[in-house]
Order: structure tokens, then sequence, then C-alpha cells
């Protein structure tokens, strides 16, 4: 292929095209016209003699070809919105900026309140609209809708950058009240009535089985690896509900240590270690190439990175 038949606007169509799949809504995207994307899309399939999209019944679907392709499209875009960006960093302290960042429930709860409160001493202009793992799908995050994705992920597109912020082991919570406290070994953590409370991954959440402990998570793998199965009583998405349902006397919490700690200056509950082995997780950022070189997106990410060690550099003192 002759580099000089390459007009780089026809790459930007048809990244555009491959993650909307739809032309009408692509050439929206762009602000151009319909007709205009669609020639461009008939140039695009003379360049690389091959269809590209195929129009079907469900939508149009990329091709093998263009699959191939879109990474190392999405890369070269990339690197040429890099060299044409302003060298002028962010100024944070003095600029409006609203970012729209999907974060856990668990994320929420431990690490925003240390953001939110750097952020209006020091980038009072900065807007967060914090949307839920159910709000966001990775491909609203791939197309740019969303900023950036703040949790503990199981599976990610190998295009997304990703950072990790903190990892973090398991404790349990429970009433004071609880007679569980005068003898807590595995017996009678087996003994007692759960409540689950997760939320990994992203996209609408469907209903738990009990019994499928593959997919209950890390402290019920980690039972199943020794022979057991807890008897769990409720399933919640909700850290805060969690915490809230420990108190009644006869529930127990296992949940990540940094949300049990929420929990240490209130009278009602007890904190404690369980009585078993659970690997810890890593908390995680992604976001999509489309915004890996955005000054404004950058600095977002470094601070993120600053508070999260902060608030580790507390754990140490």
């Amino acid at each position: 292929m002759n580099i000089g038949r390459i007009d780089l606007n026809l790459l930007v169509y048809l990244d555009a095209l491959l993650r909307e799949r739809n032309v009408t809504k692509a050439a929206n995207q762009l602000g151009i016209s319909q007709p205009a994307l669609s020639n461009g899309l008939r140039r695009l399939r003379d360049l690389f003699d091959d269809p590209l999209l195929v129009r079907t019944s469900e939508g149009m679907i990329p091709t093998e070809r263009a699959e191939q392709l879109q990474p190392v499209i999405r890369d070269v875009l990339s690197k040429v919105d890099m060299a044409v960006q302003p060298q002028a960093d962010f100024d944070a302290a003095n600029e409006e900026h609203l970012f729209r960042i999907m974060a856990s429930d668990y994320a929420e709860s431990t690490l925003f309140p240390h953001l939110l409160q750097r952020l209006r001493r020091e980038a009072p202009g900065i807007i967060l609209d914090i949307l839920t793992p159910s709000d966001v799908s990775f491909l609203d995050v791939e197309r740019g809708k969303v900023d950036m994705v703040i949790n503990r992920f199981e599976t990610m597109p190998q295009s997304f950058h990703q950072k990790g912020i903190w990892k973090d082991h398991f404790a349990c919570l429970t009433s004071i009240d609880n007679p569980i406290l005068q003898n807590f070994t595995l017996e009678t953590y087996m003994d007692a009535q759960h409540v689950w409370v997760s939320k990994t991954g992203m996209g609408i959440g469907v209903g738990m089985d009990p019994h499928d402990v593959q997919h209950l998570g890390w402290v019920d793998e980690s039972l199943c690896n020794i022979g057991k199965q807890r008897r769990i009583t409720v399933f919640t998405r909700h850290y805060q509900a969690a915490m809230l349902l420990a108190e009644q006397n006869d529930l127990l919490v296992t949940l990540p240590s940094r949300a049990a700690k929420l929990q240490r200056d209130n009278p009602r509950v007890a904190i404690l270690e369980p009585p078993f082995e659970i690997p810890p997780f890593e908390l995680k950022m992604a976001w999509s190439p489309l915004v890996q070189h955005n000054p404004a997106h950058r600095w977002m990410r470094r601070f993120i990175i600053d508070v999260a060690n902060s608030l580790l550099a507390e754990d140490q003192t």
C-alpha cells in the first residue's frame, strides 16, 4: 500500500465507525454529514480492499480485518493526538472541568471522600459526575463517554490503559451483641448467617445464586478451597447497606478492610479478622486510549494516585 494514498481523515472516520457501528451516529460524532461519511467508508473499503463493516439484522458488524485494524488505528490516532496537543499542563487550580467517573460503591466510600476533600481545596473548578457500575458499559469508556472506571475487575478490554490504586484485605463486621464474639472461629463463622456484598465488573447486574460459588467472589471462593460454603441470608451491592445490616446481632458481614474501618468509631459494631485466609484484591482505575494523552485526564489520574498514596502513607504511621 502506498502511504501517499492514506488520508488521515479516513482513519478518523474508521475509528468513529468502529466505535459507533452506525453511519449516522458516527457522522454526528464527527460533525459531518451522513453522505460524507458514507463516501469515506467507500474510500476506506477501497483502501483496505475489505468491506470493513457489514450490515446485518443486528446492525453494522466489523469484519475480521476491521477488528485487527481497530487497535492499530487507535494507537496511530492517539500518537497523532499527543503530537498536536498543546504543551501547557492542565491548570487545575483555575480551570473548570467535568470528569465522568464510574466508581464502585467500595471506591466511592473509601477513596472519594478524601479525593473530594482535596479537590475542593486545590481544584475548586473540578466537577465529578460519579456513575455506578450498572450505569456504564466498557463500550461507553472505549468511546470516551466516561473518563475512567474505578473498581475491581475480573476482565478488561486489552486496549484499555490501567493503573493499580491499592490492594486491600478483608475483615468481618458484626454487632457487639452477637454471641459469636465470645468464640470467633471457623466453625462459628460457618454457623453464622451472612451478608454478601460485592459489585465487580460493569453493566446491568443480575440476581445471585447462593449455590453458584464460582460467581460469588473472593470470600466464597476461598471457603470453597477449604471445602466450606457459608449460609448467605442477604445479598446486597451496597457496602453502606451491608455495614448497617452488621448492626443486627445475628448477621455477619465479610468485606474489604478499608470499608470495615469506616465503622471503627461505631460503638454498635466490632471488627474482626476472618478465621481463614482470603487473598487480597486490587482496586484499579482504567481508561480508554482516546483520553490517554489528554492533559486534564493525565492530571486527574496523577491526582487520584497521589490521594491514594497519601492514604497508604497514613496507614504506616
